[in-house]
């Protein structure tokens, strides 16, 4: 699927979630936007100048931030989305072990 499609995608996601997403010339090369809170209401603010596929890291990382909220209620998002979601969560795995960053061993 092309970018700009999983971006709107993940748009009309943001707004089923009630979290607003922003486009805006950041001062920073390193990050291309982020999850914020503002006035106790999410939002997402990306980089303009960021690629499309910058652009759809950026919003899905922040999208399953939002998800892993206590406070978010429960929404009905397709299935692609929410494998986009998955992918893009920096969450462990809970009952996981934590490996502190190791890859496990292949077998011979």
């Amino acid at each position: 699927m092309k970018p700009d499609v999983v971006l709107a995608l993940l748009e009309s996601a943001a707004e089923q979630l009630k979290v607003r997403v922003s486009y805006e010339p950041l001062q920073t090369s390193v990050v291309h936007g982020g999850l914020c809170r503002v006035k106790g209401e999410y939002r997402i603010i990306v980089d303009k100048r960021a690629t499309a596929e910058e652009r759809v890291t950026t919003v899905a990382t922040a999208l399953s931030q939002v998800l892993r909220s206590p406070h978010t209620a429960p929404v009905e998002l397709s299935a692609k989305v929410r494998d986009l979601l998955r992918l893009h969560d920096a969450s462990p795995t809970p009952g996981a072990p934590r490996t502190g960053g190791a890859r496990p061993a292949r077998a011979a």
